[in-house]
């Protein structure tokens, strides 16, 4: 009887497992572990063990793909706090934001807008940790001590982790924001 066949299907076993350890995009990944987990199911089964292949098939496969997914789904989010007024009617805080999802969207992250009433809000959650990121305009007042949003002003964006400051001082191409690192450790200290 000839059992080449079964060298072939052992072989894809390092094959996918090398893929799985040098792919990029995490639900690429996913994709991947899944392939890897049905090969090592149907070596299993070619060898005469069906009862490890339908484990291996049903916790070492679906279970931990599924599990996976969650964790990669939930953790690849950048939250960006912004007041509500802007986000309903401004055209430079829709380019500023598509240029905030071109930069994360290539390290495979979802830009998620949470939406504050005004700015003590906005910078409480960020020093809470409910925001990775805040997105205002400064206000300005004028000679009588009116309060007023200047349109040719700049967006002031900070942020907390160190990380997602480094990738966007590098990317960030706008000149309509200034950016800023807040160590929430520090009580606030700030770094331009």
């Amino acid at each position: 009887m000839n059992d080449s066949y079964i060298y072939v299907i052992i072989a894809l076993l390092p094959l996918a497992a090398c893929m799985l350890v040098f792919q990029v995009n995490p639900y690429h990944a996913l994709v991947i572990r899944g392939i890897l987990g049905a090969i090592a199911a149907l070596v299993y089964t070619v060898l005469g063990a069906p009862d490890v292949a339908l484990t291996e098939a049903l916790v070492g496969t679906m279970l931990a793909i599924t599990l996976y997914a969650v964790a990669v789904r939930s953790s690849l989010v950048m939250r960006l706090g912004v007041l509500k007024d802007e986000e309903d009617d401004n055209q430079h805080f829709a380019k500023l934001m598509d240029e905030f999802r071109t930069i994360f969207g290539k390290r495979y992250m979802r830009l998620e807008l949470v939406t504050y009433t005004n700015t003590q809000s906005l910078h409480r959650a960020l020093m809470e940790k409910e925001v990775h990121t805040i997105c205002v305009r400064p206000k300005q007042s004028d000679q009588n001590g009116a309060v007023y949003e200047d349109e040719k002003q700049p967006y002031h964006t900070k942020t907390r982790i160190q990380r997602i400051y480094d990738i966007m001082q590098t990317e960030l191409s706008s000149p309509g924001t200034i950016l800023a690192y807040v160590n929430t450790l520090h009580s606030g200290e700030e770094h331009t």
